[in-house]
């Protein structure tokens, strides 16, 4: 066991994370190791399907261009698969927020037939099988043991670690960058109408709203009300954040809004009244063309191009 640290640090301006490896101290092996684990089809079924399959890198994490994931027997998922970024911040995880800690929630697509279709004791069995393994389990546990905890504790290390931190945003907050006027005027008017759910600097206040989209009958998702049976829940999903937004189209919980125009088309004019549509869009959010025409210019500046091209989380060769 070498044990290298490898602290993690806090961005400026960010809170303190909610997930802090008191209890997984973060090291060079541990990370390494959950990155392998990350990329590699062993964790489904039929072992094509890897975590970093419905999470690219270049999407921010996001699926790109599929509206929902693919998964185990040309199987669909039924959501959207969202970026990964800043998870460390996260009280809750997935969409429902149906997770409620980071070394728990791979076991939510590892274990659904409709994406990676596998069990963990044929995880265990095949992670034991190839001869790499054992040894980097040693390096990053102090023994070549391979159980279910260890797996979820190395891949906890590399999620946890993913931090987008440093778009254009936010050089201008740290007095690296100016915005240009388009991008200033943009932010002038997502902080009057968007800043309320979509909160600086994570860009979500990480609660569940329902935003004024009608129910897919194909899909029947119900959001947060299918973890807490609660009618008051019906059709609310996590505020999303907007980091790298231009990224990881297409949007909404189902992947409906093919662009970010359809998105801020729906608040402006397509917002459909039920029963527990969020008290801020009972009239939609008055967007005129110049507004949207700005703000998908800020939007721009929430692009992390150095988070994506990190080769620090890229699928290692």
């Amino acid at each position: 066991m070498i044990n290298t640290p490898f602290p993690f640090s806090i961005p400026k301006g960010f809170p303190p994370p909610v997930y802090q490896f008191q209890n997984n101290p973060r090291t060079k092996e541990g990370f390494e190791l959950g990155r392998r684990l990350f990329y590699d089809g062993k964790l489904s079924k039929d072992g094509n399907f890897a975590c970093g399959s419905c999470h690219q890198q270049f999407a921010a994490f996001a699926t790109y261009e599929h509206r929902l994931s693919h998964g185990f027997n040309n199987q669909f998922s039924f959501r959207n698969a969202p970026g990964l970024f800043n998870l460390a911040w996260q009280k809750e995880l997935n969409q429902d927020g149906g997770v409620n800690h980071i070394e728990v929630q791979p076991l939510a697509p590892i274990l659904d037939p409709h994406e990676m279709a596998e069990e963990l004791n044929h995880v265990i069995m095949k992670l034991k099988n190839d001869k790499s393994y054992p040894s980097l389990f040693n390096l990053a546990f102090g023994s070549p043991e391979i159980n279910s905890q260890r797996i979820l504790k190395a891949l906890a290390q590399f999620t946890a670690s993913l931090v987008s931190a440093d778009s254009k945003y936010d050089q201008v907050k740290n007095g690296k960058a100016v915005f240009n006027e388009y991008e200033k005027t943009g932010y002038r008017i997502f902080q009057q109408k968007c800043a309320s759910c979509h909160k600086e600097p994570l860009f979500t206040d990480g609660t569940y709203r329902n935003t004024g989209m009608d129910l897919d009958p194909t899909l029947n998702d119900f959001g947060r009300m299918r973890i807490t049976g609660r009618k008051e829940d019906s059709l609310k999903f996590r505020v999303p954040s907007l980091r790298n937004i231009l990224l990881t189209f297409p949007y909404g919980h189902d992947g409906r809004f093919a662009t970010i125009s359809d998105v801020l088309d729906h608040y402006s004019k397509g917002v459909i009244s039920t029963a527990t549509l969020d008290s801020s869009l009972k009239k939609g959010i008055a967007l005129s063309d110049n507004d949207i025409f700005y703000l998908k210019a800020f939007l721009g500046t929430l692009t992390d191009s150095a988070f994506v091209r990190n080769p620090l989380y890229a699928e290692p060769r």
